[in-house]
Parts: C-alpha cells; structure tokens; sequence
C-alpha cells in the first residue's frame, strides 16, 4: 500500500513537472512571436531617415566642406 503510495505521488510530481515545462515552452514561443511581430511590423512601417546631403563651398584658398545630416548644417572648415 505504501509503495503504491509513492508510485503515485511520483507520477503526479512527474504529471505536475511535464506540465510547468510545457507552459513554459509554449509561452516562450508565444513571446518570440510576438516580439518578432512587433520588430517586423516597426521595421516595415518607420520611415526612413533621410541621407546626409553634401556640397562644397564655392571658391578660397581652402575648400570649406559643408553638408546637412538632417539634425543641422555642418561646416567644417
């Protein structure tokens, strides 16, 4: 009686044990999906930003470079 006891304490201990695992497993997944989701979906809908325009100032003994990364114009001198 007794052994039949433990025989069976172990297999809902075994029964518990599986389950939490796959609870686990499962809402790992479900979080990867959704996170992959919500990356993809930024990745697809952000705009771009725009690339740096360049130019070079007219004339002098030095050329100055001047160009606009899109934050503010930049001379450098």
């Amino acid at each position: 009686m007794q052994n039949l006891r433990v025989l069976g304490l172990v297999g809902l201990g075994v029964v518990a044990l599986t389950a939490t695992a796959v609870l686990t497993v499962s809402m790992t997944l479900i979080a990867g999906v959704v996170l992959s989701g919500t990356l993809a979906w930024r990745m697809l809908t952000l705009r771009q930003k725009p690339a740096p325009v360049h130019a070079r100032s007219q004339g002098g003994a030095t050329p100055k470079r001047i160009w606009n990364d899109g934050h503010g114009t930049i001379i450098d001198m």
